[in-house]
């Protein structure tokens, strides 16, 4: 359609004939399969692109919603239960969050109410 000069539209297709028609799963599916075959690359299905897409995004440290949102998933929760195994120290980060969030709010209760023994028995240090 672009060749008519005709205009995209939100609605428009991703992959389509020139005309603009619906190309079939099958088809996009056969003519990936004849072009990698051409090529030095390994053999996938055009489908592990998406699978790819969604490890790399998360890997990398894009926001689980985002990379949702670009998959096409009605819930974010679908992406994590497909893909949380490739998010690197995802606990790992999330105990670290929670204790510099303590320490800071421990310290800043200290400075501006004085020595809090429980405080101190925390993170280590006397009470005055």
């Amino acid at each position: 359609m672009l060749r008519l000069g005709v205009g995209l539209s939100d609605d428009d297709l991703v992959i389509a004939h020139a005309d603009g028609s619906i190309a079939q799963p099958i088809y996009v599916s056969q003519r990936w399969a004849r072009s990698i075959a051409k090529t030095p690359l390994a053999r996938l299905r055009f489908h592990d692109l998406r699978h790819a897409h969604a490890t790399y995004l998360l890997a990398n440290g894009v926001h689980p919603k985002v990379a949702s949102e670009r998959l096409g998933h009605s819930k974010v929760g679908i992406t994590l239960d497909l893909y949380s195994h490739v998010i690197p120290g995802m606990q790992e980060d999330a105990v670290a969050t929670v204790d510099a969030a303590l320490k800071t709010a421990l310290r800043n209760r200290a400075e501006t109410k004085g020595s809090n023994p429980v405080a101190g028995r925390i993170t280590g240090t006397k009470a005055e």
